[in-house]
């Protein structure tokens, strides 16, 4: 593993590093590869601490222990109690979570063995979080390693940006999770939501659509400078970023709570059969969302994606019946409680869908998973011997905090 000082890692791209670490709620070990003292990974790695977690941190190419124990105990004696210096990854013990701090550079075979000496090191159902320049020319095919172990084992990849130069955060499992271990997890931070205030944030597909629309006035102005034309993309910007908009949410606490995956009005409440999903009855409820309404879509309950396909279909307008043969995204979930899915259901308008929880992902209930583009429809599918609705037809609903049903 090599890196450069050009190579750094900012504040968004350590949170995003550390997410997994930050999200687990429960008593859990950590391991940080190649930390220096003030970095943004270790100060994000220390602030996603709690109570009875345990932190095994090494030094990065030239950082000694020493300076990084003299770090720690500047921190207070809450963190030295919690984290320990080791001279080398062979001290450390299986962890839950394994974070490498510095983006891998050089060729595919340096990253290879840094990610096969590193895989040791997990627990089973452990995560390896790991980054790699996404700029053309920055790595000797680092990137392109990590691609190809996070297209064969990833359970989350993240482009962020905002990061001199940009990083790609791959999140690698080699062993299998349990359902369960999603009971346990608060949603993961996706740098795909945007802040712009404490509790409003934007999907990173308003950021581009925006920006879009305000290269297209600077054009338009400049190639024709005596005509107001700029003015209708300028204008259309703020509408378009408005669209995306994804505001915090409260999630339910109870474990009993199935929530909405999406914010809009509950168009029916219906036991069905769907031989894909299994055997039995499921209980669905579909919500219809207008372009006015917020079109981020997350996970009704804790599981683990186990399944992901789309099915062909047409484009009615979502709030007809025929809109239940539309084109539609399916994640299957494994849950403590049998199978749930969410349907994705494109409109009239709605023709793009974003999924973003590949096959093995675990989410957390009320955790954003993806979107739908202009006016759509979801829909809920959950046991029918197991949970019962508490919505009906006309009812309006948030995503992520409004109950719609609860297990029994």
């Amino acid at each position: 593993m090599t890196a450069s000082p050009a190579h750094t890692v900012g504040e968004r791209a350590a949170r995003t590093l550390t997410a997994e670490l930050a999200r687990h709620a429960g008593p859990k070990t950590a391991l940080v590869v190649g930390a220096a003292p003030g970095s943004e990974v270790l100060r994000a790695a220390f602030d996603a601490l709690l109570p009875g977690d345990a932190l095994v941190v090494t030094p990065s190419a030239g950082t000694t222990s020493a300076d990084l124990r003299a770090h720690v105990h500047q921190q207070g004696q809450w963190i030295v109690d919690r984290v320990r210096v080791a001279e080398s990854v062979g001290e450390s013990d299986p962890a839950h979570v394994v974070i490498v701090a510095e983006p891998l550079t050089g060729s595919a075979e340096d990253a290879r063995a840094t990610i096969d000496g590193l895989a040791k090191y997990l627990a089973d159902g452990a995560v390896l979080a790991v980054a790699a320049p996404a700029l053309p020319g920055l790595t000797g095919g680092a990137a392109a390693e990590l691609d190809r172990q996070a297209a064969l084992f990833g359970v989350g990849s993240d482009l962020v940006l905002a990061n001199r130069p940009p990083v790609r955060v791959h999140r690698l499992r080699f062993t299998a999770a349990e359902a369960a271990t999603a009971e346990r997890l608060a949603p993961a931070y996706r740098p795909s939501s945007v802040p712009l205030t404490r509790s409003m944030h934007i999907d990173s597909n308003g950021v581009v659509a925006a920006s879009i629309a305000l290269g297209v006035a600077a054009l338009t102005r400049r190639a024709r400078p005596s005509s107001k034309l700029w003015l209708m993309p300028a204008l259309a910007a703020l509408p378009v970023a408005a669209f995306f908009r994804d505001p915090e949410r409260d999630v339910p606490e109870d474990p009993s709570a199935v929530v909405a995956a999406s914010d809009g009005k509950v168009l029916s409440v219906e036991r069905v059969t769907d031989e894909r999903f299994g055997d039995g009855e499921f209980l669905r409820v579909a919500v219809f969302l207008s372009v006015l309404d917020v079109h981020v879509n997350r996970s009704p309950v804790a599981g683990k994606v186990v399944d992901y396909f789309v099915t062909d279909g047409g484009y009615a307008a979502a709030m007809n019946p025929a809109a239940e043969h539309n084109v539609a995204a399916y994640t299957v979930l494994d849950t403590t409680r049998g199978t749930v899915v969410v349907a994705q259901r494109t409109g009239l308008i709605a023709r793009r869908i974003v999924q973003r929880a590949p096959v093995g992902a675990l989410l957390a209930r009320g955790e954003r998973f993806g979107l739908i583009r202009f006016g759509s429809r979801t829909d809920v599918y959950l046991p029918a011997d197991t949970a019962d609705a508490l919505v009906a037809p006309g009812d309006r609903v948030v995503g992520g905090s409004s109950v719609i049903a609860r297990w029994r």
